[in-house]
């Protein structure tokens, strides 16, 4: 068997998801393991791309290996996925499946995006390995790691696959009409302002169509910023260098500009054409040089909209990645509008939700997706903050580490209840009490919201 591993990692031979791969090599010497470092060399690709294009023409299983950087895979991946649809790489009905290593946060959307793009390509898909950092070091780890190895070729010799689960068939974009506004109607010199962030091509007619009803719907400043005209040096290397003092390693100013430019601003549209199933490489190289933040939610309570061009309907895992964005960085989320129906409306629908956010300072409570985010963040920040110092400074200023099973009177009460809950003669005697008595609190609020 050929095995074609194709490191995502920045980090190339040091990568950690990679001693998975390698680990499986010299437990399996009778199958031929290839690595490609993509996330490494992918500007060298970028130049010459025939080195990769013959290793998978040779390869019958395509084994993706990456650390997940902000809900997905490291931009550079995102960016050896595209050459591989450009250069019509030759995977058609062959095999891939893949292994991440994190700690859970959103491995979930990161596996379906590489997922539907190699199904994209007509490749065979089969379910991947999400491991914790640490888990080759155990005993537990090393067997999951095996018994995945062995799952994925057994599935191969059955010829057994993933069903296809997205369907991007095109549909006509709805014209966007920008309206015409006299001087004195314009928005600019109105209190507030408005930080439009987009990845935008010559080619998105469409998409700049949407931004520029936006700015004339918008009632308070915009400002825009093409992430195509910032000089990025290159995508996160996963040094932290940043861990302690928030400086990235490149020398390009991203931080700055970070802090200064965008974040600064009263709220957030991001402004892109959906790629590959997602926001596209470009976009992803932003998202990912954020990590000069590290953990922190800096920007809590700042509202979020968005406007999207293309089938974001067809697109649950993109739709997942972005709520799970507002949520874990606690921005309250204006709206996503885009062109499929009636784009006109939708962008004057989410401009207006954004205003009265603004004046509101509405702050929407975290649902599951930014309640469990941010719990796998404090568990992690409070086992690393030796290292992650400015993050466990904010952890601690916010209130984050609300650890629950700290919460010692809770934990002796529940005991109580287990007690008196396990004798039947008590229990019998309670009879709706424990009902009453749990709803008692509820009720003195609301009966003092009535005398108010």
């Amino acid at each position: 068997m050929n095995i074609l591993v194709i490191n995502g990692s920045p980090k190339g031979e040091y990568s950690i998801t990679l001693q998975t791969a390698l680990y499986l090599k010299n437990r399996h010497p009778e199958h031929t393991f290839e690595v490609i470092h993509a996330g490494h060399r992918i500007k060298a690709l970028e130049k010459d791309f025939s080195p990769a294009l013959e290793a998978m023409e040779k390869a019958d299983l395509l084994l993706f290996a990456y650390p997940v950087y902000t809900f997905i895979a490291p931009c550079q991946l995102h960016r050896f996925i595209e050459l591989m649809k450009e250069h019509s790489a030759p995977v058609a009905g062959k095999y891939m499946s893949q292994i991440s290593t994190s700690k859970h946060f959103y491995d979930v959307t990161a596996h379906r995006y590489v997922q539907d793009n190699a199904q994209d390509m007509g490749m065979k898909t089969l379910r991947g390995l999400s491991a914790d950092m640490d888990d080759l070091l155990t005993e537990n780890g090393q067997q999951e790691a095996e018994l995945f190895l062995s799952h994925v070729l057994w599935c191969m010799e059955q010829g057994y696959s993933e069903p296809v689960l997205t369907q991007t068939a095109p549909t006509q974009p709805k014209a966007v009409e920008v309206p015409v506004q006299n001087a004195e109607d314009g928005n600019e010199g109105k209190p507030g302002d408005v930080v439009i962030v987009a990845d935008l091509l010559p080619e998105d007619t469409q998409l700049a169509g949407m931004i520029e009803r936006f700015r004339q719907v918008m009632p308070r400043k915009t400002r825009m910023i093409n992430l195509q005209e910032y000089p990025f040096k290159g995508g996160c290397l996963g040094c932290f260098n940043c861990a302690t003092d928030g400086k990235c390693i490149y020398q390009d100013g991203f931080d700055d500009f970070l802090r200064n430019q965008v974040q600064s601003g009263e709220a957030i549209v991001y402004a892109f054409t959906i790629r590959d199933h997602s926001m596209g490489a470009r976009f992803k190289m932003y998202d990912d040089r954020q990590f000069c933040n590290g953990h922190r939610t800096v920007t809590v309570g700042m509202p979020v909209g968005y406007l999207v061009s293309g089938n974001y309907r067809l697109e649950s895992n993109l739709q997942t990645i972005l709520e799970g964005r507002a949520q874990v960085g606690q921005n309250p989320l204006a709206g996503i509008a885009t062109d499929e129906d009636n784009p006109n409306a939708a962008i004057d629908q989410m401009a207006a939700t954004l205003q009265r956010m603004l004046e509101t300072r509405y702050h929407q409570p975290k649902n599951f997706l930014g309640v469990g985010g941010m719990k796998i963040f404090r568990d992690l920040i409070y086992q690393m903050q030796g290292m992650m110092k400015a993050d466990h400074r904010f952890y601690k200023q916010h209130g984050e580490y609300d650890f629950p099973q700290k919460n010692k009177g809770l934990i002796l009460k529940m005991y109580l209840v287990g007690a008196l809950l396990s004798s039947k003669k008590i229990k019998a005697k309670m009879g709706n009490k424990m009902n009453e008595g749990m709803i008692g609190p509820y009720r003195k609020v609301v009966e003092a919201a009535r005398k108010e």
